[in-house]
């Protein structure tokens, strides 16, 4: 099936007499005939027993999601932050290290340089645009894996999906890619080397600002018995000596995730986020045609604008990351364009307050066109030298481009630039 029918019919088939649309199993629990049933899935869980671990609606998205981005796995979770700190708890322990773009979300930057960092896990950042000598330098031989965005947040830098697959896999540990801004309709990073790709659902995904949400997808390609990950291939005791390479083949890594993490923390999403979610991504090729054809026309009229100093787009020709785009993104960049407005903070700050149609809250990938000030916002608890890194000027605004018509985003757009 190509992605359109995906999005419809992958995750739930109905059988005869079943209802044609995902129903919402809104419960915890799950009955079993006999004590022995249960303790076998205490065991080996291979079928629903708790709403912490697995639900069935939750698992119908879960199949879907897996199935657009062509891995083997899927588990959501309650937040595209809890995804991020998952896929990284499930290889690092206290005392190792991991690499990460610079130009990632400042949430993210946060969890990784602040909050891993008081679990003895170190995040070491580089530069995604240096060469590949200079970022093997950055190894170490605790390394368990590396991070990057398809699409940063919100420089908008395209990531070189490729180089850092290969110099990931030239040392034995996975590259982790967040696919959000591209979602697996523009980008499947997979198909380029990735061995693990998370989403904040919460963003184009679900689309209608309805629900929080993450999700952990598993490629199955990697060789966890490669030597560096005996958690992997060694019993695991508190699951009753399970070897997930063993028992779980290809969904070794996805399996480990939702084991021990799922179970230990219960960060996972209720069935009805789960069903709301599912209407979303049921929209999902349909919405990013129209949020690239849009957020395109939009950007073209803020570049010839006198009052814009930069605009951030990659789909336009000669934008710093269009070649990349071309080859990683050529059915278009997403909804979202980065504008530096000439005047610094003060002038963004007047140009934001005067929009009518745009909304001035903390979200992005929305039905609705709304703008971000990211230096005072999503990005506040960052050092003038990390947010130069992660490519925010203090005149950055994040545009993230509805689906109203284009015609009236734009008019909303040329009123309040008269403001600056």
């Amino acid at each position: 099936m190509r992605d359109e029918t995906k999005c419809l019919h992958s995750g739930y088939t109905p059988k005869n007499g079943e209802p044609r649309v995902m129903p919402i199993v809104q419960s915890t629990t799950y009955v079993f005939d006999s004590t022995e049933h249960i303790g076998q899935l205490f065991d080996m869980p291979t079928e629903y027993m708790y709403s912490r671990f697995a639900n069935p609606t939750v698992d119908a998205v879960e199949k879907k999601i897996a199935d657009l981005e062509g891995g083997v796995g899927a588990m959501c979770t309650s937040s595209g932050q809890a995804a991020s700190l998952f896929s990284i708890l499930n290889l690092c322990n206290a005392g190792d290290s991991f690499i990460s773009t610079s130009t990632i979300y400042g949430g993210t930057v946060n969890l990784f340089a602040v909050t891993l960092k008081k679990l003895g896990i170190e995040c070491i950042f580089v530069d995604a645009e240096a060469d590949e000598e200079t970022i093997q330098k950055a190894f170490k031989p605790n390394t368990r894996c590396v991070f990057g965005e398809t699409l940063a947040n919100p420089a908008l830098a395209v990531l070189d999906i490729e180089k850092f697959a290969k110099i990931a896999h030239k040392n034995d540990v996975p590259l982790i890619i967040d696919n959000t801004f591209a979602t697996p309709i523009l980008c499947k990073p997979i198909e380029f080397g990735a061995d693990i790709v998370v989403h904040s659902t919460s963003k184009y995904m679900d689309g209608h600002a309805l629900q929080i949400g993450g999700v952990i997808v598993d490629s199955g390609k990697f060789n966890w018995a490669n030597g560096k990950f005996p958690e992997f291939t060694e019993p695991d005791e508190s699951y009753h000596g399970v070897i997930y390479t063993k028992d779980f083949g290809e969904m070794a890594y996805i399996i480990k995730a939702r084991m021990q993490l799922m179970r230990d923390f219960g960060a996972y999403p209720a069935a009805h986020s789960a069903f709301l979610l599912n209407l979303g991504l049921e929209t999902l090729p349909i919405r990013m045609e129209r949020y690239c054809e849009n957020a395109l026309k939009v950007a073209r009229f803020l570049q010839a604008s006198d009052k814009i100093e930069s605009v951030s787009y990659a789909a336009l020709p000669g934008d710093k990351y269009h070649e990349l785009a071309k080859k990683y993104l050529p059915k278009g960049t997403c909804g979202v364009i980065s504008i530096t407005i000439k005047g610094g903070k003060a002038a963004a700050v007047r140009f934001m307050d005067g929009l009518k149609l745009a909304s001035n809250e903390v979200h992005v990938a929305d039905i609705r066109t709304c703008v971000l000030h990211p230096a005072s916002a999503t990005h506040r608890q960052l050092t003038d030298e990390q947010l130069i890194a992660a490519g925010v000027n203090p005149g950055l605004i994040r545009l993230s481009v509805g689906l109203e018509n284009v015609e009236d985003i734009i008019a909303d757009l040329e009123q309040s630039l008269k403001n600056v």
